[in-house]
């Protein structure tokens, strides 16, 4: 274990250094995570199927109408507010009989429910109806781990599968939580924006197409990548891998291909965060897991993982290795 310890030391300073500038070290792809990424992939597209078929609710119901909208407004037995009129910049209308209207930031229905109040005191229970003519332009920002980040201009309602789709779907790296970045409507200043957290699991791979949330003008979608961890010692290919959602020792392991000739299987650390500045150290049996006894354990992100090499088996390697360049007769080898 002596050797590793400066290799730990240097491996806790790539973790301060990658979590501190969020720099990106070179990472080999193992099958097993690009079958994953392309298992993500096409639930996605088998998810947006699904919500386009599934979708209960009208477009127009979840929209919230904003500046330089088109909207056809009617009136029962109100012919003088059968108007189609245009939203200014601050978001208001101009009526007749009811004047000036705040409707930025409103559905529809809510609008409706805005003008017939209005009207009380001209016409009793009259039915109002709006509808949207033509949708402004509205900007929306998918960021992160997708393989196309930019600004899209979008008419009409949207959805957060529509915007991932929109951005080519969710790249390799891509973790399992979306952010929905929502400017507030309100006119303070001081308020906070709005962070709608998604776990892209439940909606994805779950199919829970509740967490398919519309969204609107100014929203910014960003998609982190996931959390990363190490893999040193006797292991095939150390290095730094990508977290693939919840991620098993078993599977660490198979993204590093596998252990080494004179890898200890059962005496695999774990160097873990405890949250105080200080990293504690879990000793798994490997073999035990493999053998059913024990059940796999999860990683953590920024998990230091060494495997330690057998004595005995460096040994044995050592000496074949010695006997195989040292053995021969003939130029022919001896069977070793």
């Amino acid at each position: 274990m002596k050797n590793y310890i400066p290799r730990v030391a240097f491996i806790f300073l790539a973790v301060i250094f990658f979590a501190g500038c969020g720099g990106t070290a070179a990472v080999k792809t193992s099958p097993e995570d690009i079958m994953a990424s392309s298992k993500k992939a096409d639930k996605l597209n088998e998810a947006l199927i699904m919500s386009a078929i599934t979708q209960q609710t009208p477009l127009e119901e979840s929209y919230l109408i904003g500046p330089e909208d088109l909207l056809d407004i009617e009136a029962y037995n109100v012919e003088e507010l059968k108007k189609t009129v245009r939203v200014n910049s601050h978001g208001d209308i101009a009526l007749p009989l009811v004047g000036i209207l705040k409707v930025k930031g409103l559905t529809t229905a809510e609008a409706e429910q805005l003008i017939a109040k209005k009207l009380d005191k001209f016409v009793q229970e009259t039915v109002v109806t709006v509808f949207v003519k033509e949708y402004k332009s509205q900007r929306i920002s998918v960021l992160g781990a997708v393989k196309k980040a930019q600004v899209f201009a979008i008419t009409g309602q949207r959805y957060l599968l529509d915007m991932l789709l929109m951005a080519d779907g969710l790249a390799a790296e891509a973790g399992s939580i979306c952010y929905v970045i929502r400017p507030t409507l309100k006119t303070n200043t001081n308020s906070r924006a709005e962070t709608i957290v998604i776990n892209l699991d439940e909606l994805i791979m779950r199919g829970n197409f509740s967490l398919n949330i519309p969204v609107f003008a100014g929203d910014i979608i960003n998609v982190p990548k996931g959390g990363i961890f190490f893999v040193d010692g006797e292991v095939k290919t150390p290095g730094v891998y990508t977290m693939k959602g919840k991620t098993s020792l078993v599977q660490a392991i198979t993204m590093a291909q596998g252990f080494g000739l004179n890898a200890s299987t059962d005496d695999v650390r774990i160097f873990r965060d405890n949250g105080k500045g200080e990293r504690e150290i879990i000793v798994v049996n490997y073999d035990n897991i493999t053998s059913g006894s024990q059940p796999d354990m999860m990683i953590a992100e920024n998990d230091i993982i060494i495997v330690a090499a057998s004595g005995t088996k460096t040994f044995f390697n050592n000496f074949v290795r010695t006997i195989r360049g040292a053995v021969s007769f003939g130029g022919a080898s001896m069977g070793f």
